[in-house]
């Protein structure tokens, strides 16, 4: 059964998130597990203690229980059979750290985190916990804006460079889009003075091909030199509900290090989900 891992802080901005991963699950027959991470009890005044307090640690563990069980109440409706579900707290310094424990724990097929709408272009400048989850995470990671409303998929946008990495993330979307039926756009936008767009798109399109067979799969080629702005408005055109895109490696390529700012600043329009995948998470990407 497969396993999607949903991360909260109890926020507002959090509830969004929660009602989006129960809908995922519920549609993909998945197992949802919801944590929350926690610091190390500790005793005020007890210097040099570094070991959590046994206690002490069982009472918070239980507490945070608690506390995951009502928020899921509050804000779910709970129908019998219909997805399988567990509140998993996590002690943990690092909220990362803990997150990522759960998602190996659980083999997640994604981790689901909410993000704020109003702070979030501070909060990547700071280093959010979703930006760390992108960079780092063992698993596909899914940023739910706090003003999302949970509906099934329909249009998928992927964010593509037309390179041989980028198969085997689609493979891996695929799986995801076949429960809704959703049809996949597989997006390119073309500076105007690059050579032979229209011959890059027709080889990747062939490679694909041989690695992929999903009948609901298009492309589109996009040629400006306003790249971003671009595919904002081809998203907002289609009026996509879900954008995908792969965080690469640094490989001191220009084009490589501009994606890399592009999957950044696309999480900070807040619009529509945002599902990362990461490059050299192999495990992931060609299963």
């Amino acid at each position: 059964m497969k396993t999607i891992v949903y991360a909260t802080d109890y926020s507002k901005n959090a509830i969004a998130a929660l009602k989006y991963a129960h809908g995922l699950a519920v549609q993909m027959k998945a197992r949802l597990v919801v944590t929350h991470v926690f610091g190390y009890p500790v005793i005020v005044g007890m210097e040099g203690l570094d070991a959590p307090f046994p206690h002490s640690e069982k009472a918070s563990r239980r507490h945070h229980r608690q506390l995951l069980e009502t928020f899921c109440a509050a804000h779910l409706v709970l129908e019998p059979g219909s997805t399988e579900m567990r509140v998993e707290p996590v002690i943990e310094k690092s909220a990362v750290q803990g997150i990522m424990s759960k998602a190996n724990d659980w083999h997640a097929e994604f981790i689901v985190v909410g993000v704020r709408g109003e702070s979030r272009v501070q909060e990547l400048v700071q280093g959010s916990t979703t930006k760390q989850l992108i960079e780092r995470a063992p698993c596909p990671v899914l940023a739910i804006p706090s003003n999302v409303v949970y509906k099934p998929l329909e249009t998928i946008v992927y964010a593509s460079d037309f390179e041989e990495e980028d198969i085997f993330a689609i493979r891996k979307l695929i799986t995801l889009a076949a429960s809704f039926q959703a049809l996949v756009k597989v997006v390119h936008v073309s500076a105007k003075k690059e050579d032979d767009g229209e011959g890059h798109l027709e080889w990747f399109k062939e490679m694909l091909a041989q690695k992929v067979s999903y009948e609901r799969l298009g492309y589109e080629l996009l040629f400006s030199d306003a790249i971003f702005e671009s595919l904002n408005s081809y998203i907002e055109e289609i009026n996509a509900d879900l954008l995908v895109m792969l965080e690469r490696e640094k490989r001191g390529l220009s084009r490589k290090w501009f994606h890399r700012d592009l999957v950044k600043r696309m999480e900070s329009l807040g619009k529509i989900p945002l599902l990362s995948f990461r490059e050299n998470n192999h495990h992931c990407l060609y299963s």
